[in-house]
């Protein structure tokens, strides 16, 4: 049985309102808003706590806990959105070639999806962390597209399909490299497993968050905070108390934080392997028994 896709949920978390016919003005006007609400980041690979990519825990995680994700639940909780909404939406799967260009023939740790609209295909992808897309690509290749943020494009595409981030005036940076082979719910199983339980994935170990309002970027990776504003220099701040680390994650990212105890020790390791040992914020008060 297929399950309940909650759209309200959904709008009221990523401040949809407008038309929801299966357009690309549709398409458009959701992959602007929802990179832009929830927050891409690991706190539940780095808590050694599970992710789960059933539409039940997506939907109570990212909507009803107003947590984020990594790109398995923004990607993954987006299809079923838009097959709701009647749009035609297969998921794919992607080598990341930004920290490793090296890498097109490793394994493929990330989730793209492929929206087929009035006899065109446009990729929809709002879980790359810091560079992910906040528009829709027309999927064509050796076209420059604009985007609310970065110019992006697509080449390549004979099977393999790369896209690239211009940063800068003419500097192309690969992002990542996919095919158009439709995927399953179980192709992304041993991903997932990797890049939350296994020791050496960098989720296990780093933290790493991001969103993409309107006009800017914020990352978060462990305590270094970078704020890309367009048509500025980016504005960089070191978070030295794990208090600060608190109110960046619940205030700039809007995030609600899981439960304290586990996190604030990950925050005070974080900390420490930067150099800096601060005191972990002082507990809440007892009540008082009657």
């Amino acid at each position: 049985m297929r399950q309940k896709v909650n759209l309200n949920a959904y709008f009221e978390r990523i401040g949809f309102a407008g038309s929801i016919s299966p357009t690309l003005a549709t398409l458009e006007l959701l992959h602007a808003l929802h990179p832009a609400a929830i927050a891409f980041e690991n706190l539940n690979p780095l808590l050694g706590l599970p992710v789960q990519l059933d539409l039940a825990s997506l939907q109570s995680k990212l909507l009803t806990e107003r947590r984020g994700g990594y790109c398995y639940e923004h990607n993954l909780l987006l299809m079923a959105i838009l097959e709701e909404l009647d749009f035609t939406v297969r998921g794919l799967a992607a080598r990341v070639l930004w920290s490793n260009p090296e890498a097109i023939d490793g394994p493929a740790h990330h989730m793209v999806l492929a929206v087929d609209i009035s006899g065109s295909t446009y990729i929809a992808d709002v879980g790359f962390g810091s560079l992910t897309l906040t528009a829709p690509l027309r999927l064509k290749a050796d076209v420059e597209q604009n985007t609310p943020h970065e110019t992006f494009r697509l080449t390549g595409g004979d099977p393999v399909w790369q896209l690239e981030a211009r940063l800068g005036e003419d500097a192309w940076w690969p992002l990542y490299a996919f095919d158009t082979s439709e995927k399953i719910l179980a192709n992304y199983e041993a991903s997932r497993r990797f890049l939350s339980g296994d020791p050496s994935s960098p989720f296990r170990s780093e933290l790493r968050v991001a969103l993409s309002p309107s006009g800017k970027r914020l990352t978060l990776k462990d305590n270094r905070l970078t704020i890309h504003v367009e048509g500025s220099e980016p504005i960089v701040r070191l978070l030295t108390s794990v208090a600060e680390i608190r109110e960046v994650l619940n205030g700039s990212f809007g995030i609600q934080l899981p439960t304290a105890e586990l996190l604030d020790l990950k925050l005070a390791d974080i900390l420490a392997a930067e150099g800096l040992s601060p005191p972990l914020p002082d507990a809440a008060p007892e009540e008082a028994e009657d």
